[in-house]
């Protein structure tokens, strides 16, 4: 018990580690792309969904075109039950592209939308037209 207690720690120091490292990068350079996704990342496995959230808010306006953006968008939205936002940015990130329907049905990160019965529909209509 007391090995699976220590690991827990370490885990936890070491996300706590990577996240004070990507503020602080961030702080010097807050539109620095490739330290806001990583950091939008971090905060997500903390479980710090709200930090999270704005970091990904902040990636969509960097890049307003980028499927993976919109994507890590609607999970955002969707741990923190906001569901019509999670659909819109769904929505956004299949306009771009993005393509992975299998991924997409078992996202954990994307529980809550896919209890919804828009996401139903619309899924039934993107894997359609992806096969035809």
């Amino acid at each position: 018990m007391k090995s699976l207690k220590k690991n827990s720690e370490s885990n936890k120091s070491i996300m706590d580690f990577e996240i004070e490292f990507f503020e602080k990068l961030i702080k010097e350079n807050p539109d620095f792309v490739d330290v806001l996704i990583p950091l939008a990342e971090a905060y997500t496995k903390a479980g710090n969904y709200g930090k999270g959230l704005v970091v990904d808010k902040r990636l969509s306006e960097l890049r307003p075109d980028d499927a993976i953006v919109h994507y890590n968008l609607a999970c955002s939205f969707s741990l923190m039950t906001n569901i019509n936002e999670a659909m819109e940015a769904l929505k956004k990130a299949v306009n771009f592209g993005y393509d992975d329907f299998d991924y997409m049905s078992i996202d954990q990160d994307l529980l809550n939308v896919r209890n919804d019965s828009s996401y139903k529909e619309i899924f039934i209509r993107w894997t359609k037209r992806k096969r035809g």
